[in-house]
């Protein structure tokens, strides 16, 4: 007993040193404890010497400049990005693209003097260089090449023109209150910097494509050409389209010249390609005028959405209900305009008809084709595609656009019979067209850039054929096994 309350005395006493210690002397006390974290740090310095250069004096965050800020004590905290940094602009010193990015942006900042920038120089400093990796781990993408620029959660890495003219609207959004999308926006090696490799690219990696009476069309490898290619088939197949052009076919071929028909019918596709062309331009000029801000990317998801719900609806009862084709009232009318410009006997006459035809069906059937061409123009601006590569992607979308109605075309020509589009056929086009859109319409609401890849594009579109394909499947064994029953109760009702 007399051993304890020793103990618990001494005990006592240590306490009471120890707080007048810490009360009455805290500079002996901090000297300690710094001494103490020194000889930590030289333990484990010692065994990673990488790790003195990972935590050098100050691990504050850099200025605007790049240049860390001295403290006179060491800081355990990780560096973290200026919280009131509207844009940060990762660089390199001796960097040219980061050069060209940093001339404007110092033009950005004089029209926009409330925009806070902050540059952050990563070759040559240690502490950005953990703050590069901190937010490239935040935010998803590799922290390798310079110059990478960051606005909210939208990344930007390299600098070409599509990045400037993508980054320009981004920052329009910012000084109008909103945010803009995020996602990573560009690769390693398309206007990017490495310390490294010691070299600049310059641009995007170029594509070229040969297309037929115009010559190669040169794209950027990352400007989604293998989407592009896709959806122009698969918006080819549109049945009002082949429906018009199957029908003026029939009726041309009774004249039972093929000189005709070929004049005829090629003027119709040239003038009906260039209106679609005017609907395109129509859809990206108006997206480039509001800019590509967060609500129109859901606004152009939202339409591809309602088009491909209605597409789909028309598959199981076509032409009924909301449907985005030619109505049959309508019809009869197309049916007169068809004969009148095909009976003239002159062939210029016949041609200047058929010119207004094509305009005035275009017109007609614009509900039933301007579902694709917003979600495509729609892609191209969430993707930074500038008007350039736009059009010479809109060529690479109008070949297999074309090619369905240019078989149809040649079959007649060749062989002087028209093939009619039945009801059935255009049911079947309606589903995979309408399962296809929807498909790209989570995409466009999910991440854009994903139709980038032409192996995510592929994926994404052989998904959509095996889902449109599975329900017609499906759709077609209920329809058979409920025809016998059908057919069972309509005798049945007759006997009685």
């Amino acid at each position: 007993m007399r051993h304890a309350r020793l103990a618990l005395a001494a005990l006592g006493t240590v306490l009471v040193v120890t707080v007048l210690v810490v009360l009455l002397a805290p500079a002996t006390t901090a000297g300690a404890v710094a001494a103490t974290s020194g000889a930590v740090a030289a333990t484990s310095g010692a065994a990673n010497p990488a790790s003195i250069a990972a935590f050098p004096a100050t691990a504050l965050p850099a200025s605007a400049t790049g240049a860390a800020s001295a403290s006179a004590l060491p800081t355990a905290t990780s560096p973290t990005v200026d919280p009131d940094a509207d844009l940060v602009l990762f660089w390199g010193d001796g960097c040219p693209n980061c050069a060209a990015e940093k001339e404007w942006l110092a033009t950005v900042e004089q029209q926009h003097p409330d925009l806070e920038i902050v540059e952050y120089e990563v070759w040559h400093d240690d502490v950005n260089q953990d703050l590069f990796a901190q937010e490239a781990e935040r935010l998803g993408f590799a922290a390798g090449s310079v110059p990478t620029t960051i606005i909210g959660d939208r990344v930007w890495i390299g600098w070409t023109d599509q990045i400037e003219q993508d980054m320009a609207g981004a920052i329009a959004t910012v000084e109008s209150g909103g945010t803009p999308m995020p996602g990573v926006f560009g690769t390693e090696g398309a206007g990017t910097c490495s310390q490294d490799a010691g070299a600049c690219s310059a641009e995007a990696p170029q594509t070229v494509i040969d297309v037929p009476l115009i010559g190669e069309v040169t794209v950027s490898a990352d400007s989604l050409l293998m989407s592009t290619i896709v959806i122009g088939f698969v918006d080819g197949i549109n049945p009002c389209s082949l429906w018009v052009l199957s029908v003026l076919l029939a009726i041309v071929l009774r004249s039972n010249s093929r000189r005709r028909v070929l004049a005829i019918g090629t003027t119709f596709l040239v003038i009906t390609a260039a209106m679609y062309g005017l609907y395109m331009a129509a859809f990206y000029s108006a997206l480039a005028v509001v800019g590509m801000m967060g609500w129109i990317q859901i606004a152009v998801a939202v339409i591809a959405g309602v088009f491909g719900v209605v597409s789909v609806k028309d598959y199981f009862a076509f032409g009924k209900g909301v449907s985005f084709t030619i109505r049959k009232e309508d019809k009869p009318g197309i049916y007169r305009r068809m004969r009148e410009a095909a009976g003239k006997e002159r062939l210029l006459p016949a041609l200047g008809a058929t010119i207004a035809l094509a305009v005035g069906v275009s017109l007609l059937e614009t509900p039933c084709t301007a579902g694709f061409p917003v979600l495509w123009t729609g892609m191209l601006h969430a993707n930074g595609v500038g008007p350039a590569e736009t059009a010479g992607l809109f060529l690479a979308y109008m070949i297999p656009f074309l090619l369905d109605e240019l078989i149809i075309f040649g079959i007649a020509v060749a062989t002087m019979r028209a093939t009619k589009l039945q009801d059935k056929h255009g049911e079947l086009l309606k589903l995979f067209a309408g399962v296809t859109m929807l498909v790209l319409a989570v995409v466009m609401l999910i991440d854009p850039t994903l139709m980038e890849s032409p192996v995510m594009a592929l994926g994404l579109f052989a998904a959509a054929f095996v889902l449109a394909a599975a329900v017609h499947v499906v759709a077609s064994r209920v329809r058979s096994r409920s025809r016998p029953a059908d057919a069972l109760a309509a005798s049945g009702s007759d006997r009685e």
